[in-house]
């Protein structure tokens, strides 16, 4: 028989509500270790009822009781209930039905069921109803440890289910499309692609500069697609050595390799009924390619050192800084995967092409910045907000938001006013070009405008040292619409002058070559390397 004796004590709430039991008194450091919690026990005979209380007192929890279902349902739906002990067998509505119909309207509350010593059947019914575990009878005060590890789990695994279903809820507010910040068309554009394919199944390409918000962008796609509740899982192609990708991709068994010492679940296994979002998939390597393309295209991988095939339903989101169709032409990046990614492309516009949301993010940087300060809250003067509306700001919102926090951090005064800018955003901006005068026998628009083109291009790269990438985004072009303009122009770059070479060496004017009897030569060899620009190299 178990020990079912009980000290005499005095209810605190009723044999419905929580109730304490005098209990010996527990070492400092244990008291200190518990985290009281509230547990309801419910069980038809009194007897196992009381012994349980006991033990859970004894670790310090709080506890409520009830005989049946019926005053079970009535406290978990009135009191703060952590944890539910129900017996299996009780009249009228019995245990497992009693757990099935808790987690009707609290999905997150763990539920131990007690069942008879050696009913395997009970306890796998048990598990199936939505039970976290099952506790056998009979127990005694030499079952606490038991009790007490089983109990601690329980709850915590509850906590930890109700706390991961808050930040999910938190997640998918943040990421609504409406606190997306910015009102610009360009930003509106993307927004309305978003709000599109957020709740298809297609596979997403998002390009654009560094620091525009690719990954906000593949968030506010998961955030608000069928899969919202599932884990949206980020890897850094670039970040993760190429020997070491491939096994953080799809995992690995025992023994793959050296130091593979154990079986390891990949970031495609671990977003199952999810979405992964592959950033700067532009550095992954060729043979990575092949097996990503397996993926898009049957939608199974195998983990490394395994020949077992494991199926993959997952949603691909990719991102890249580069220009992959440049890539394919260097043979850098596999032609069918970039058609495979490239199903629904969004190209995210950098900061300088959407200047209206600049004040707005600068306030929404500024509140953040200003977060806890109080009455020390910093403000920017209207000159500051002008300078940075007009910034090119080569980093875009990423070099946007340090500003503001480097700033409100450093600041010596209520106010930033401009001479607390950084060299690059106090220099004036250049003036725009002068109009060409109109001769008193007229002009042609389409060459005035053709030759304005050629000495832009031109003096991009001049400026940028015959680096075609940073001349393209210098004059905000599209790198592979200016190699077109300039092979429909003639025109060519040969890092001496903005004026032509004839192929003899002699210089030529623009007007000369604007006669089409000037040619350039083109470098052997030069900067152009088709590298991608620092995007917090300042200005």
């Amino acid at each position: 028989m178990p020990d079912l004796s009980v000290s005499k004590s005095r209810r605190l709430n009723g044999s419905a509500g929580l109730s304490k039991i005098s209990a010996p008194p527990l070492r400092q450091a244990e008291e200190n270790s518990l985290r009281e919690s509230n547990i309801l026990v419910v069980d038809d005979e009194e007897l196992y009822r009381r012994a349980l209380e006991r033990i859970l007192v004894r670790v310090g929890h709080n506890v409520a009781t009830a005989r049946d279902a019926t005053s079970a349902l009535e406290i978990v739906s009135s009191q703060p209930i952590d944890l539910v002990l129900a017996d299996i067998k009780m009249p009228g509505i019995n245990g497992l039905e009693l757990v099935r119909q808790i987690h009707e309207f609290a999905p997150d509350l763990p539920c131990i069921v007690i069942t008879g010593f050696g009913s395997a059947e009970s306890s796998v019914e048990a598990l199936k109803a939505g039970a976290y575990w099952y506790l056998e009878k009979p127990f005694d005060q030499g079952h606490l440890d038991v009790v007490r590890k089983l109990v601690e789990q329980a709850i915590e695994h509850g906590r930890l289910k109700s706390e991961n279903q808050l930040l999910q809820g938190q997640l998918q507010s943040r990421y609504r499309f409406e606190n997306i910040i910015g009102s610009s068309g360009a930003l509106r554009s993307v927004l309305e692609i978003i709000s599109k394919v957020a709740m298809t199944e297609s596979t997403v390409l998002i390009t654009g500069e560094s620091g525009t918000g690719k990954e906000l962008v593949a968030r506010a796609i998961h955030f608000n697609s069928k899969r919202a509740n599932k884990m949206f899982v980020t890897v850094n192609c670039g970040a993760i050595p190429e020997d070491l990708l491939e096994s953080e991709l799809f995992g690995h068994v025992r023994g793959a390799f050296t130091n593979a010492v154990a079986n390891r679940e990949g970031r495609f296994s671990v977003a199952h009924e999810g979405t992964i979002f592959l950033d700067e998939i532009g550095d992954m390597s060729s043979a990575l390619q092949v097996k990503l393309l397996r993926v898009l295209q049957d939608r199974t991988f195998e983990p490394v050192g395994s020949s077992k095939t494991q199926s993959a339903d997952v949603r691909v989101i990719a991102a890249t800084n580069q220009d992959l169709e440049d890539a394919i032409a260097e043979r850098r990046f596999r032609e069918d995967l970039f058609y495979r990614l490239n199903v629904i492309p969004i190209v995210v516009p950098p900061l300088r092409e959407r200047r209206d949301d600049i004040p707005l993010l600068v306030q929404h940087f500024l509140d953040i910045a200003n977060d806890g300060r109080g009455n020390e809250a910093v403000e920017f003067s209207d000159e500051v907000i002008e300078r940075m509306t007009s910034f090119g700001w080569p980093g875009n919102v990423r070099e946007l938001e340090n500003l503001v926090e480097r700033l409100v951090t450093l600041c010596s005064s209520r106010e930033i006013v401009a001479s607390d800018l950084p060299q690059s955003l106090q220099a004036s901006s250049p003036p725009p070009p002068a109009a060409p005068q109109i001769p008193p026998q007229g002009l042609s628009f389409r060459d005035v405008v053709d030759q304005f083109e050629s000495d832009l291009i031109l003096q991009a790269l001049e400026i940028t040292h015959g680096n075609k990438n940073r001349a393209a985004q210098l004059i905000r072009m599209n790198r592979t619409t200016m190699l077109e303009k300039m092979k429909k122009k003639g025109v060519k770059f040969d890092g001496t002058s903005r004026d032509s070479i004839d192929t003899d060496g002699s210089a030529r004017t623009r007007a000369e070559r604007q006669s089409g009897t000037g040619e350039f030569a083109e470098r052997d060899a030069g900067p152009d390397t088709g590298e991608i620009p620092d995007p917090q190299r300042s200005h």
